[in-house]
């Protein structure tokens, strides 16, 4: 009777052993399936079928992305992705991420793509696809309006050039021959030139003539743009080229019509995007 019970006893447990992992199959089969299911999915197809296009930005960072006196996100980036999204019969949903978050957002799939003044480099480049660049900048030289002895960066040998220590603008003034006065930002910089204290300052050209348009500034000018220009462009996971090409055709003809340079012109005064 005892063994009988053993026996019993043994048949069960395998029975319930064999029904444990029988579940656990089944849970990860329903896991690969979805994962398959995504996989063959193309993002652009399911775009086009929610007629959303979410887009990851910081609204923090005037002029490109930011919110307006009347709480409206706005921005030469928010402006240029809803030009593109509007030619693709598509809506635009931002979600507004600070920038320390902004790839890990990309990652996870949170938005689509990103619209903030993303510079392309190489390492980015092993990661992630990027859109034709739709704003170029560069190094410029800032000096008095009146001043005609600084045309060059070169012209900075023994001049005084307020800079921001850190920074690498402040490194291509000093590697000049500047003589660096140390400053915080570029409006301190150029406050330093109207009193007299700097004869000149290196800064990204993007902020300079955003500075100029907001400020009305008229008391200093561009003397000199460097050569090399750093290209910003949107942002996407790899594997997503069917969406990186359809928003390219968009930016294309925007150039072509003259819609991304009257874009550039309201909010810099300049056409930025071009070299």
């Amino acid at each position: 009777m005892k063994k009988q019970i053993f026996l019993l006893s043994i048949m069960l447990t395998v029975a319930f052993v064999i029904a444990g992992c029988g579940g656990n199959d089944q849970d990860n089969n329903a896991g690969n399936d979805n994962n398959t299911d995504e996989q063959t999915g193309s993002l652009f197809d399911e775009i086009k079928e929610k007629g959303v296009l979410t887009v990851g930005t910081e609204g923090t960072y005037p002029p490109f992305t930011f919110h307006n006196a009347d709480n409206k996100l706005t921005g030469y980036d928010v402006e240029v992705i809803k030009e593109v999204a509007k030619r693709m019969n598509l809506e635009v949903e931002f979600m507004e991420t600070q920038w320390d978050s902004m790839f890990a957002g990309l990652n996870s799939k949170r938005f689509d793509l990103i619209a903030n003044q993303v510079g392309i480099n190489e390492d980015r480049l092993a990661n992630y696809e990027f859109s034709e660049p739709y704003t170029y900048s560069s190094a410029v030289l800032v000096v008095p309006k009146e001043e005609n002895d600084i045309t060059a960066f070169e012209h900075l040998e023994g001049r005084k050039a307020a800079q921001s220590l850190t920074s690498n603008y402040g490194a291509i003034a000093e590697q000049n021959g500047a003589e660096i006065v140390g400053v915080e930002g570029l409006a301190q910089s150029i406050e330093l030139i109207k009193q007299g204290r700097a004869e000149a300052t290196v800064n990204d050209k993007l902020a300079v003539l955003d500075y100029i348009k907001s400020q009305g500034d008229e008391e200093i000018k561009i003397a000199a743009e460097s050569d090399d220009h750093s290209e910003m462009a949107f942002t996407f996971n790899k594997g997503n080229s069917d969406l990186v090409k359809a928003i390219n055709e968009q930016l294309a003809a925007m150039k072509e019509d003259g819609t991304l340079t009257k874009i550039s012109q309201e909010w810099f005064g300049e056409d930025v995007s071009t070299k």
